[in-house]
């Protein structure tokens, strides 16, 4: 277990309070609404690494009562990005735990109890006020100009006057009493902050239907859950005093264990032009990066750079030292710009770190996918794909670009195709005496090895046929690569083998002497 960090001078609110390390309790309750935001990723990473950091526990919770919203397939694309991620939970769907059951729905019968004694103790209210109603007393109280929140107006009833309404018909919303005070709380990435009572109105907490409300079920589950610590997005902070009022009703009426969590409110995360990232724009789900070929830990750390840093002159981090040196106290509160090439760079610098049998490993499903290599490779295609590797894994930046740089490697010979654009910007000219030059220097090589074969072709093109190195073995790469980018060059050429390599020299220079 990790120590607890010493106390601060600087005034900042110890975060654990009066808990022990191992009490901690965090949250993750996503909609199951598909493959994860990178937002939604942040937020989950944050609260893993809080927890992790003081050997406390994450609860996975899903928040799956939007139906609207919500996919059949929502649940499991959740629980696929999270173990994609790596990012485990303590308690929650397939893990269990003391304090179920995890989702929402599973949870209707426990909201309408905790309602019922709400509203028994006076703490909430039916409010019966149609929407046109409310609606007309806002628009009143914006042209007086001031606040256009409910104004309490079924606070006081009488029972006469409900009985009114509920002759003409009407159906109620349960509304929660706010108290008449100012609500204060210290946000362990804002500092103190404070809501004024004229800014906070009485907030629906189940709608006329029955259905409860996200601002009931949350804090009664984060209640009834023993949560301690609370990390969500900015966005959501105006409705932290309505929280925190429900949390002090609830525990003036026995649920819970009584305290109220620390809250932590993150910074917005920025896409382009300087707008709030959303899932509708490019880069911003989950499932680009899987298809793309990120590695959870390279995006991860990326995600962790937007409001949060392990030290100045430093980037690139494991996991296990996040959560060393995790404090949410250094977390940024200014929002934090994603920047698409700084997290393909962050994710490059993850791919040299790996060793070069996991990194060959990791290449499999992607070259699989592009039909080039079968699920379960045979043991020379692995040899073939292990001897690559080296070649390419200080120039790429994601897996998927092994499709591309080691495709011409795995490939069938009748469907091997020289690339369009890399033949018309590189097999011109005399190009036909150049490969016919380097057929002829490596067909009776005696030696088929890197060293001997960029010998024979330095000797052939460079000086006999008095080419600069870049005439002279470009269009030998665009012949047995198929395009203008490949890995280095005479490894390549043994790597693909002097049969396969002679063949597509002859067939990319008898192709010149058909056009």
């Amino acid at each position: 277990m990790t120590d607890r960090p010493a106390p601060t001078d600087d005034g900042d609110v110890d975060v654990l309070g009066n808990l022990e390390p191992d009490q901690v309790r965090l949250r993750f309750a996503p909609s199951p609404t598909g493959y994860l935001h990178v937002g939604n990723i942040r937020t989950a990473l944050f609260a893993w690494a809080f927890a992790r950091h003081y050997g406390g526990k994450l609860v996975l919770r899903i928040e799956d009562t939007d139906f609207a919203r919500n996919t059949p397939e929502g649940l499991s694309y959740t629980l696929e990005s999270l173990r994609w991620l790596g990012i485990d939970w303590d308690e929650g769907p397939e893990v269990g735990g003391g304090f179920g059951p995890y989702l929402q729905t599973e949870r209707m019968d426990i909201y309408a109890d905790v309602v019922d004694k709400l509203l028994a103790a006076g703490k909430a209210y039916h409010c019966y006020c149609s929407q046109e109603e409310l609606e007309q007393r806002r628009d009143a109280a914006r042209q007086a100009g001031q606040h256009s929140g409910y104004d309490g107006h079924c606070r006081t009833l009488t029972p006469d006057q409900v009985q009114a309404y509920i002759e003409e018909g009407r159906r109620p919303v349960v509304r929660l009493r706010m108290p008449d005070r100012p609500i204060t709380f210290h946000d362990l990435v804002r500092g103190e902050i404070t809501f004024l009572p004229e800014n906070l109105s009485d907030y629906v907490l189940v709608r006329a239907n029955g259905d409860p409300l996200y601002p009931l079920v949350n804090p009664v589950d984060d209640a009834l859950m023993r949560i301690t610590h609370v990390l969500r997005g900015e966005d959501l902070l105006s409705s932290t005093p309505r929280q925190i009022a429900l949390y002090e009703a609830l525990a003036e009426i026995g649920i819970g264990n009584g305290s109220t969590p620390k809250f932590g409110h993150l910074p917005f995360v920025m896409g382009e032009g300087n707008k709030k990232l959303s899932k509708r724009d490019p880069g911003s789900g989950l499932g680009e990066y899987i298809e793309r070929g990120f590695l959870p830990e390279g995006l991860l750390n990326y995600l962790a750079l937007l409001g949060w840093s392990i030290a100045e002159d430093r980037d690139v981090f494991t996991m296990d030292e996040m959560v060393k040196a995790f404090d949410i106290r250094k977390v940024n509160a200014n929002a934090a710009r994603f920047d698409p090439k700084k997290c393909e760079a962050i994710n490059a610098s993850h791919m040299r770190l790996l060793a070069p049998e996991e990194f060959a490993a990791r290449l499999v499903p992607y070259l699989a996918k592009a039909g080039l290599l079968p699920a379960e490779p045979t043991e020379e295609q692995k040899s073939v794909l292990r001897a690559a590797t080296p070649l390419v894994q200080e120039r790429m930046n994601t897996l998927s670009e092994a499709v591309d740089m080691l495709g011409f490697l795995f490939i069938d010979e009748d469907a091997f195709a020289i690339d369009p654009d890399a033949a018309a910007k590189v097999l011109t000219g005399g190009s036909g005496a150049v490969l016919e030059a380097a057929a002829k220097a490596l067909r009776d090589l005696p030696d088929w090895k890197t060293e001997a074969i960029e010998q024979a072709l330095r000797s052939a093109l460079v000086e006999g046929l008095g080419l600069k190195p870049k005439n002279a073995f470009g269009p030998v790469r665009v012949a047995i690569s198929g395009r203008r980018i490949s890995p280095p060059l005479f490894e390549s050429l043994e790597l693909l083998g002097r049969e396969r390599s002679l063949r597509r020299l002859e067939q990319a220079s008898a192709g010149l002497s058909t056009d």
